[in-house]
């Protein structure tokens, strides 16, 4: 049996889509047809993400925004629906991260997070509204582990995502009425992104990450892209307030040690 998703005469807007699994999301809905817009802070990568995604034939364009500042949002998503027209769907991926414990982070490292993870995706959610198609649209948020499995040196990214999973949630109650589904996609762990680099530096960590995921595999961004397209299709027509854990099965088993590790890198760097 053959099954073809093709995205052709469709807006697929990704928030945070110029690097790491969000640029995967991108890439993957590009080959499959869709017209793309994406965002991120830095002006520079918009612009090599759309050099790159016009070089896979698609239909693209980008802005640069901080999800912090809720006009910049609302202003660059109004710019893509004058370009494009109505979102057939939403990625919302902006993230930040550090191994830090409670003891060694500040109050503004803690509020950094939570504002990025969890406030910009209100942020998102605020101002894309508007624009979805109704009825019809997918909203996807990019969450993580972190949501539902406590980790060392990872309290506010805990709290950020676990908010976000609940603004999934609760959004697809209030927007369900009008034909918008809203999903969570989780993460495993990743190769080649900046945050695996970061977590798993040397070929040492690199091999425990790989022995703890069930499926004894790292992830790739085409996974969570080939998961966002399943969501964003009418393959997913029926499924709504789901966080869906695309890691291998590393969740399953409280993503190996990952949380003793992070503690132990935390407090090395914090007693200098």
């Amino acid at each position: 049996m053959s099954l073809t998703i093709d995205f052709s005469n469709k807006t697929v807007v990704v928030i945070g889509g110029t690097s790491g699994i969000n640029r995967g999301v991108a890439e993957v809905f590009a080959r499959h047809g869709a017209r793309i817009a994406v965002a991120s802070r830095s002006d520079d990568k918009v612009q090599d993400t759309v050099a790159s995604l016009k070089a896979l034939g698609a239909e693209t364009m980008g802005f640069s925004a901080d999800v912090r500042d809720l006009a910049a949002i609302e202003g660059g998503l109004a710019t893509v629906h004058e370009a494009f027209g109505i979102f057939d769907v939403l990625v919302s991926g902006a993230a930040g991260n550090f191994p830090a414990t409670v003891n060694g982070m500040s109050a503004n490292a803690f509020r950094s997070v939570v504002e990025i993870d969890l406030i910009g995706t209100f942020h998102v959610m605020k101002a894309c509204f508007s624009y979805l198609k109704r009825p019809g649209a997918s909203v996807i948020n990019i969450s993580a582990p972190q949501a539902f499995l406590p980790m060392e040196a990872q309290a506010h990214v805990c709290s950020a995502k676990a908010g976000v999973d609940m603004i999934t949630r609760t959004l697809a109650l209030e927007w369900g009425g009008e034909g918008v589904r809203v999903n969570s996609i989780v993460p495993g762990p990743i190769d080649g992104t900046e945050g695996m680099l970061r977590l798993a530096p040397n070929e040492l960590v690199r091999k425990r990450v790989v022995e703890s995921v069930p499926l004894r595999r790292m992830g790739s961004p085409e996974d969570i892209g080939q998961a966002c397209l399943f969501l964003g299709s009418g393959l997913s027509s029926y499924i709504s307030g789901v966080v869906l854990p695309v890691d291998g099965g590393w969740s399953l088993g409280g993503c190996g040690d990952m949380s003793s590790y992070l503690g132990s890198l935390a407090r090395q760097k914090e007693q200098g």
